[in-house]
């Protein structure tokens, strides 16, 4: 049964920033991922128009800057070679191809054992174990896509997919597409396809706040010189001013701020890289209500309104599955995956169990945890 002095479940930019910090420390580690290579997201499920919306200052991993040559806001391919970099500067091996199943602290070994089924070629559904003084749970906030059910669903005539199946608004020139889904994968999905001459609808349920790349920037600046109720208090009223009254088009503006929305609920500020003027230019056609039923082409919204397409994008968001494998950790995490304490105290637990990148706070704040969480490993040792 091998050993570790550390696991990490997770080969997602918050694993590899973790495998770098107990690298730097010299600290042995077990990197363990379901997929077949590191970041799937970034490198087989995300769009190809996608960009860090944040600054690239805020968005580096630990010990390691992006290069000066690197745009302000990093783009897929660039922020791709930065992880090849990562891994190679510190040397990081992920383990592919497991599938953690359990996940449990033995008393009397004092360790975490972790079983895991092998999907190598040649190995396929083989049991593993592997056991470690400590956890790190890196899985991310992205583990497995969700979609909605709804009646009818699979009587739909054209494609259907999740946006982590979505490229490229190219492939969808001239036709009639429904986006489901208003967060920021939505709206930036809608604007590739509206750019790509697609004739496209979103449905937007829930009101929205519009920040451009640069409001964030200057909260980010500010909020170190004053408290977040007035920098949230001003970033509103810059949005006013910039975006106007949306509701003329379907969309409303939420009553508590956006940053009061992202701590309580977990939902990310709405970064605008050109959505907003489509959407006033008639390009992209907003659809206030659920849907209802479909039938062949056909959507019904609750609102009674029926139209036709010929594909629909859900960007509807993940589910996570930690739960499912993590055992005695739900003092440490909700059902739902996230941490039950709040930031910054959220990211230790008991008998060597540390959570890296669930708290919904960007790559900052994981790096900062996966610092955190390397220093208290060393600590112990």
């Amino acid at each position: 049964m091998p050993e570790a002095v550390v696991i990490i479940v997770g080969a997602g930019p918050s694993g590899l920033a973790m495998a770098g910090c107990l690298s730097r420390l010299e600290i042995p580690y077990l990197l363990l991922e379901r997929e077949d290579c590191y970041a799937p997201l970034w490198k087989k499920y995300s769009y190809d128009r996608l960009h860090l919306h944040l600054h690239k200052q805020v968005c580096e991993l630990p010990h390691m800057s992006f290069p000066s040559s690197y745009p302000t806001y990093v783009p897929k391919k660039q922020f791709i070679q930065y992880l090849d970099d990562y891994l190679a500067h510190f040397k990081i091996s992920p383990v592919y191809h497991r599938n953690v199943e359990s996940a449990s602290y033995d008393q009397g070994s004092e360790r975490w054992v972790v079983k895991t089924i092998n999907n190598d070629e040649g190995c396929r559904g083989e049991e593993e174990e592997f056991l470690a003084r400590f956890l790190v749970v890196a899985t991310g906030e992205t583990t497995d896509p969700y979609v909605p059910e709804i009646e009818g669903l699979s009587s739909f005539n054209g494609e259907v997919l999740h946006s982590t199946r979505f490229k490229s608004g190219a492939e969808f020139k001239n036709k009639n597409v429904l986006v489901v889904g208003s967060g920021n994968s939505g709206l930036e999905i809608a604007l590739d396809l509206a750019n790509h001459g697609a004739k496209t609808s979103i449905i937007v349920r829930s009101p929205i706040h519009f920040l451009s790349r640069r409001m964030m920037y200057w909260a980010v600046v500010l909020v170190r010189y004053l408290s977040l109720s007035k920098v949230e208090s001003l970033m509103v009223l810059l949005s006013k001013l910039v975006y106007g009254d949306m509701t003329k088009y379907g969309i409303a503006r939420p009553k508590e701020g956006p940053f009061s929305m992202k701590i309580k609920y977990g939902k990310y500020p709405t970064i605008d890289v050109g959505t907003c003027s489509k959407i006033k230019s008639g390009e992209i056609q907003v659809l206030p209500a659920e849907i209802a039923s479909i039938r062949g082409n056909d959507v019904e919204l609750k609102n009674g309104k029926s139209y036709q397409f010929e594909s629909i994008v859900f960007c509807t968001g993940f589910k996570r599955s930690t739960c499912s494998w993590l055992k005695g950790g739900d003092y440490l995490l909700k059902e739902d995956g996230i941490p039950r304490q709040s930031v910054p105290n959220h990211w230790k637990g008991q008998k060597g169990l540390y959570c890296v990148g669930l708290a919904g706070r960007g790559l900052y704040v994981s790096s900062v945890e996966a610092q955190n969480t390397a220093n208290d490993i060393k600590s112990s040792l």
